[in-house]
């Protein structure tokens, strides 16, 4: 297994190479004047020339390439022309919002998703005709939609939850140990911010994980309606094991194969597509970063974020095909 996670992590190496060329000139193509940004609309003539001089602008852009990739194998991103600070360091103070609402969104996913695709499954026609509406409502409503819906609801009208930001900016949140809200807090033992950073996650993970759940409760319904006609499940029901045992016990797990390549690939997908969901949670997180750079023309910032997402895509998916072997022990990697 070792062997087949190294030759992966090779792999991954051409395919961040590919992101970076393709991300870099689309984004030099971008019509606009970095330098123009730094210095002012006001600027002179021989001001502008002299900055764009200094940010290597007036090179030709595969000198300029070159050079993004002799950054990168030193471990630098490059500077923020928005921020004026590495694009590194600001990544890795954001890393921790994003990951954690993107943690919780997924497990909110895969948890809800797995409990409904099985009832749907077992239940008969009426669960699985439920189950289906809420999988297509889910599909097929843009996030931003659910995201403008739910804090109409559960903020606007009903006053439950907090609908911007991550934490009460009145009091102070807990140590910063993972940089996890809600790790830190139950690592100090902090209950009150355990209860108030739950709060704030709530909204942006129903919302960032709404269209991950319709796809994981269809994979697990159609696996779970192919295992169920296996021999091994009708012997296990003549050796008298009651139903939920061998629901959950032989034929979920079975099932659960399958579902882990859309798990693994939703990972992926919403950490890069927290965008939208930080946006209009003004969740502190990458995505948020990202947008506000995009609006900046701050290409430094922006390679630097799809080239993370990139990678996290990239490791995820290995996480992923690493775990068939320990759901599936049949599964051997030479």
């Amino acid at each position: 297994m070792w062997a087949y996670a190294l030759r992966r992590l090779l792999a991954v190496v051409p395919t961040l190479f590919g992101v970076t060329l393709v991300t870099f000139f689309i984004s030099a193509s971008i019509p606009g004047d970095p330098a123009v940004l730094v210095v002012g609309q006001r600027a002179s003539p021989e001001t502008l020339e002299r900055v764009r001089h200094e940010m290597g602008l007036d090179r030709p852009l595969p000198v300029r390439y070159l050079g993004y990739l002799r950054g990168l194998a030193r471990g630098e991103l490059g500077r923020s022309l928005r921020t004026q600070r590495p694009v590194a360091g600001d990544l890795r103070e954001r890393f921790p919002a994003t990951l954690e609402l993107t943690a919780a969104a997924m497990a909110f996913a895969a948890v809800a998703g797995t409990l409904l695709g099985t009832i749907a499954a077992v239940r008969g026609r009426l669960w699985d005709t439920l189950t289906r509406m809420v999988a297509v409502a889910g599909i097929s409503t843009p996030v931003f939609w659910w995201g403008l819906l739910l804090v109409l609801l559960f903020y606007r009208q009903l006053g439950w939850l907090p609908a911007q930001g991550r934490f009460d900016p009145f009091l102070d949140p807990p140590p910063a140990y993972t940089g996890l809200h809600l790790i830190d807090a139950l690592l100090s033992r902090d209950w009150q911010a355990l209860v108030i950073a739950s709060r704030y996650l709530v909204l942006p993970a129903f919302t960032l994980g709404s269209v991950q759940l319709a796809l994981v409760a269809r994979m697990i319904r159609t696996g779970m309606l192919e295992v169920l006609r296996e021999e091994f499940v009708r012997t296990a029901r003549a050796k008298g094991l009651t139903e939920r045992v061998v629901v959950f016990r032989h034929a979920l797990r079975n099932a659960t194969i399958p579902a882990l390549t859309a798990v693994g690939l939703a990972f992926g997908e919403l950490l890069g597509g927290a965008v939208l969901t930080e946006t209009i949670f003004g969740w502190p997180g990458m995505g948020k970063y990202a947008v506000d750079s995009i609006g900046s023309l701050d290409y430094p910032a922006i390679l630097g974020f799809t080239l993370v997402v990139g990678a996290g895509f990239a490791l995820i998916n290995l996480a992923v095909d690493l775990l068939y072997a320990v759901v599936d022990p049949r599964i051997r990697y030479g």
